[in-house]
């Protein structure tokens, strides 16, 4: 397969379908998602948000009984056929979950994790790198005197942009963020916006959100997804306002979803 892809893209979907055994997620999707830009997926539960940015880091092959075609390519490599490099795909591109899951160990070794398994082992290069990464997501100055304690003591919310700054410490290009605000309060949930609002200066995002305002606040582009396909693909700002498809207008003025 031949993908016709941008400049400007991160990766570019051309006819993607995934099957759960004969359950079919995942039919024929073909976008692109832009570097530097935060893109939203949007769409009612069970349409494939989920597993859609689950296939960015092939973490959805990982199901048993899951089989993919077409293409997403990334970094001229197509993963779905290509022999793919995990290890090296993960550092690359990074996920943060709907809750924040820190490792049950100290805030340091939290962000630390990540470059000791890509071989970094000097002390003054991972405190750099700790201390990099905790500056970034606006925690550094929050837990600078308690960074050997554990990752548990922190609120909700600082759990999260932990879990931000674990997954920028081994210098990806892409995050992707499966709902990461759907547990937090709405000052925890700001922070958070803000944050990805300034990392889209670095780093490409993928967002799933439930949250349509969320959408329309921080997110350039927007894609609908409804029973495993995307309806409609746009900037933000025109999907919301003029969206070309009955099918997204009756979604985000709330007739179902």
């Amino acid at each position: 397969m031949t993908l016709v892809v941008q400049k400007k893209a991160a990766f570019a979907m051309e006819e993607l379908n995934l099957w759960y055994e004969r359950f079919h997620a995942l039919k024929d999707i073909s976008f692109q998602i832009n570097k530097n830009e935060v893109t939203a997926i949007i769409g009612p539960s069970g349409c494939g948000k989920s597993t859609f940015i689950k296939t960015l880091n092939l973490m959805a092959l990982r199901i048993p009984g899951v089989k993919m075609t077409g293409g997403i390519l990334f970094e001229n490599q197509n993963l779905v056929t290509d022999k793919t490099d995990l290890v090296h795909l993960r550092k690359k591109v990074g996920m943060i979950f709907q809750k924040g899951n820190p490792f049950p160990q100290s805030i340091y070794d939290n962000v630390a994790y990540g470059p000791r398994i890509h071989g970094i082992k000097k002390r003054c290069q991972l405190d750099e790198i700790v201390e990099e990464a905790l500056k970034r997501v606006a925690l550094w100055q929050e837990v600078k005197d308690r960074l050997k304690r554990n990752a548990f003591d922190l609120s909700g919310g600082q759990q999260q942009r932990l879990c931000i700054a674990r997954a920028i410490a081994t210098k990806p290009t892409c995050l992707l963020l499966d709902e990461p605000t759907s547990a937090l309060d709405p000052v925890s949930t700001k922070s958070i916006e803000e944050l990805v609002t300034e990392l889209k200066e670095n780093y490409t995002i993928v967002m799933v959100t439930h949250n349509m305002q969320q959408a329309a606040r921080i997110s350039d582009k927007t894609a609908f997804f409804l029973n495993g396909e995307v309806v409609e693909v746009n900037t933000t700002n025109k999907l919301f306002s003029n969206p070309e498809q009955k099918e997204t207008e009756d979604y985000i003025t709330g007739r179902f979803g």
